[in-house]
C-alpha cells in the first residue's frame, strides 16, 4: 500500500529525507509501479520503501525459495526475487490472469522470470497442494497481500510450509487506520482485526508490527 495512509507520524519533509538518503529503487522497479499508478491503483501495490525492506528482510535470512499470495502487477516479486539471487524461487500465487500478464512481462523484461513460478488460480488450494506434496517446512518466507477475509487461513498455510527461523510477512495490519476505530465494523477491517488478534497470541511465532505503508506484520516462525 502507499504511503498516504501510513500512521507513523511522518511530515512530508522527513519522508522526502529518508526517500532521499535510503531509497534504492532500481530503475526497472520504478517503470513497474508508475504505470500502476498512472492507472490510479497505487493502493494494490507495497511501497518503494516497504519493498526496500522486504528485500532486505529477505536477504538477511539468506532466503532461496518463499511464497506469494497475491501478485497483482508484481511489483513487490520484482523486490521480493532481486533478493533471494539466482538460485531463488518464489511461489507467487494469484487468480487475475490479465494482470499477471503484465507482472510476467516485467519480470522477463528484469531477467527475473526464472526466478518466479506463476499459479494462477485459489491461493489457498495452491497451497494445499504444497502442504500435500510434503513442501512442508521447505520455505524461507512468505509474504501475503491478499483477500483479507482468509487472512488467517493464507497464514496458516504458509506456516506451515515456512521453514522454523523463517519470516512471515503479511501486508495491511494497519488497514487504512481503520483498525484502531470502534466506529469501523465492515467486514474488510473486521477480518483484518481477526487477523491480528491471531497473530498476537500465536506462540508459534516472534512478531513485529511495522507502521510502514498501511501496516506490516512479521512472524518468524519459532
Amino acid at each position: 500500500m502507499t504511503d498516504e495512509a501510513e500512521p507513523a507520524a511522518l511530515d512530508s519533509r522527513l519522508r522526502a529525507y529518508i526517500d532521499r538518503i535510503g531509497s534504492r529503487e532500481p530503475a526497472h522497479l520504478a517503470a513497474n509501479r508508475r504505470v500502476t499508478e498512472a492507472a490510479g491503483h497505487s493502493h494494490l501495490q507495497v511501497s518503494p520503501r516497504q519493498g526496500q525492506l522486504m528485500a532486505l528482510l529477505v536477504a538477511l535470512v539468506e532466503a532461496r525459495r518463499g511464497i506469494e499470495v497475491g501478485v497483482y502487477a508484481g511489483y513487490s516479486t520484482l523486490w521480493l526475487a532481486e533478493a533471494i539471487g539466482p538460485r531463488g524461487r518464489i511461489l507467487a500465487c494469484d487468480h487475475d490472469p490479465e494482470i499477471t500478464a503484465r507482472a510476467a512481462a516485467d519480470w522477463a523484461s528484469a531477467g527475473l522470470a526464472d526466478r518466479i513460478d506463476l499459479r494462477l488460480g485459489d491461493a489457498l488450494e495452491t497451497l494445499n497442494r504444497e502442504v500435500a506434496a510434503g513442501m512442508a517446512g521447505a520455505y524461507d518466507f512468505a509474504f501475503i497481500d491478499a483477500d483479507k477475509a482468509r487472512y488467517i487461513d493464507y497464514y496458516e498455510r504458509c506456516l506451515a510450509l515456512v521453514r522454523p527461523g523463517g519470516l512471515i510477512m503479511a501486508d495491511n495490519t494497519l488497514w487504512y487506520t481503520r483498525v484502531a476505530d470502534p466506529d469501523c465494523r465492515d467486514d474488510q477491517t473486521e477480518a483484518v482485526r481477526a487477523f491480528n488478534r491471531h497473530v498476537a497470541i500465536d506462540e508459534r511465532v516472534d512478531i513485529s508490527v511495522l507502521p510502514i505503508g498501511d501496516g506490516l506484520t512479521l512472524a518468524r516462525k519459532r
